[in-house]
């Protein structure tokens, strides 16, 4: 990139960040030391506001570069992300939205909590949702390097990592400082920034085929090298047996894993109805549902402009498709229209990497403090005490996590962002679905059947994983000079997701202790009629 490209990014990445930094000095003014707002905002936020809270949480660096990245390179078979993301959230509104802002306080471990001995099932609990929330960092990290490498024009791997420490930093300010309230109004700034450059985008790739979409996907599919087979199933997931198990895995770990992530459920508490958390999810929905049909045409614009050849050039992961079709629609390199949309996409895309990880850096550190510190720890002085020392810790466990996420981040710097995005949502579907699920409808679930299906699913996803080619075995693995994958799918979710299910109910069936059925009539009440929710 030249150097007008650069200087005007960075000028508006400063901006970005001295208003997002403003908002954040502004809130922590204004906070006090209570847990609820902390991990909560005090809970008034309207439902707009947190829809389109959550619409900035959920549409993240996966989702605007990973996704047209994938739908650049692989066509049809880059679809499966967008329709995946879109269509779990049909199973958050209608299963979990509503009934978890009932049933807990800030975390999922509350919700399980509320019928169960506390102490094993939050340690479990925290656990997954820390490991989770890890693995949704680093392919936050992972995109904010490729967006760093593009714009100082193949910059060197010194480059990239203080890129990522540097985002680390960032995130690690405005949980620490802000909290909850100064996360929700940047995830809110940055939906508004993120719909409008892909609105902007997607207007001028239609303008360019004069609304055409038959010519747009006729020209992607000329200038793919594929042909026709780049509009058709097959070409990423088309192989084998294995090719096609791993299409299910992925397909299944992306509608089920939404309803685990531990910084969407944390959303639901910021509101102070049940009612306000589903209209929370209505707007999301429309926001997000917008979105994923923009990155369609952004995908294949991507293809049809720049052709694929170049954007896996570029980043073999195909990271950087958006910047550089945004680069082309404004004229070129060099022009000043050109360096003027780059700069500004590259600046949005930045602002959503930023938004993200403060959403998931908040939900795991309340994940250490409120489940796993809280706990573990001794009881001492009275409750107000208690929940400043809670908050203290939260905010030394959002350095801490952002010190894993920094570290994992830079040996998985040539994955593709929402590759990465689709092994959290296994994680997620396979540790936390099961026992929230089991938790909200099954009457005779108890303690271990609870802790068996958070470590019977999240212990093989992991163990899966790490099996896998995605860390050693292939020429785009972690490791590729090792070759230790015995697990030939790149997605365990086919495998892990059942498991969680079946140890639950096996843990349950063997369990010495019965369901505390007053705890779980209580618990159902509350969780349809609101009844006693914080």
């Amino acid at each position: 990139m030249t150097g007008d490209h650069q200087t005007l990014a960075l000028v508006l990445f400063s901006v970005f960040i001295a208003v997002t930094l403003a908002i954040t000095t502004w809130v922590s003014r204004r906070r006090h030391g209570s847990a609820e707002e902390f991990y909560a905002g005090g809970r008034l936020f309207s439902p707009m506001e947190n829809g389109f809270a959550i619409a900035g949480d959920y549409m993240s660096a996966a989702s605007f570069l990973g996704i047209s990245g994938l739908i650049a390179l692989f066509g049809y078979d880059g679809l499966l992300y967008s329709v995946g993301f879109l269509v779990a959230w049909l199973v958050v509104l209608f299963l979990v939205a509503e009934l978890v802002r009932n049933c807990g306080r800030f975390t999922l471990a509350d919700v399980v909590a509320a019928r169960m001995r506390e102490r094993p099932v939050r340690i479990a609990a925290g656990t997954a949702s820390v490991t989770v929330s890890v693995l949704y960092l680093v392919a936050q990290m992972v995109g904010a390097g490729s967006l760093v490498a593009l714009l100082l024009g193949g910059a060197s791997q010194q480059a990239r990592t203080w890129m990522v420490i540097g985002v680390g930093a960032l995130m690690v300010v405005y949980v620490a400082f802000g909290g909850m309230r100064a996360t929700t109004w940047i995830q809110i700034v940055k939906a508004v920034l993120l719909m409008g450059g892909a609105i902007a985008l997607t207007v001028l790739v239609l303008i360019r085929f004069h609304g055409d979409i038959n010519a747009l996907l006729n020209t992607a599919a000329e200038r793919s090298g594929h042909g026709r087979d780049f509009l058709t199933p097959g070409l990423k997931y088309g192989g084998g047996w294995t090719a096609r198990l791993d299409f299910i895995s992925l397909g299944i770990a992306l509608v089920l894993g939404t309803a685990g992530l531990p910084h969407i459920l944390s959303r639901f508490y910021t509101v102070p109805t049940a009612r306000s958390a589903r209209r929370s999810v209505v707007w999301s929905i429309g926001l997000i549902g917008g979105f994923y049909l923009m990155t369609i045409v952004l995908g294949f614009g991507a293809a049809a402009v720049l052709g694929s050849s170049a954007v896996h050039t570029s980043n073999t992961a195909g990271n950087t498709a958006v910047p550089l079709l945004a680069l082309n629609l404004g004229g070129g390199a060099g022009s000043t229209g050109g360096t003027v949309l780059f700069a500004v996409v590259a600046a949005v895309a930045f602002a959503t990497i930023l938004a993200v990880v403060a959403g998931i850096t908040l939900a795991s550190s309340a994940s250490v403090a409120h489940d796993l510190y809280a706990s573990l720890r001794r009881a001492r002085g009275t409750a107000q005490d208690a929940q400043r020392a809670e908050v203290a810790v939260a905010r030394i466990a959002a350095v801490a996590v952002g010190a894993v996420a920094i570290g994992l981040s830079l040996l998985a710097q040539d994955l593709n962002v929402a590759f990465l995005v689709g092994l959290a949502f296994a994680v997620a579907a396979s540790a936390n679905l099961p026992v929230l699920l089991y938790t909200l409808f099954w009457r005779r679930f108890t303690t271990r059947g609870a802790v068996w299906s958070v470590y019977g699913g999240l212990i093989p996803a992991i163990t899966l994983v790490v099996l896998s080619p995605v860390v050693s075995g292939g020429s785009e693995s972690i490791f590729p000079g090792l070759d230790f994958a015995v697990f030939p799918l790149d997605n365990p979710g086919v495998v892990s997701i059942p498991l969680g299910f079946l140890m639950g109910w096996l843990g349950t069936l063997l369990s010495p202790e019965a369901a505390d059925e007053a705890r779980h009539a209580e618990t159902e009440v509350r969780a349809l009629t609101g009844a006693g929710a914080a």
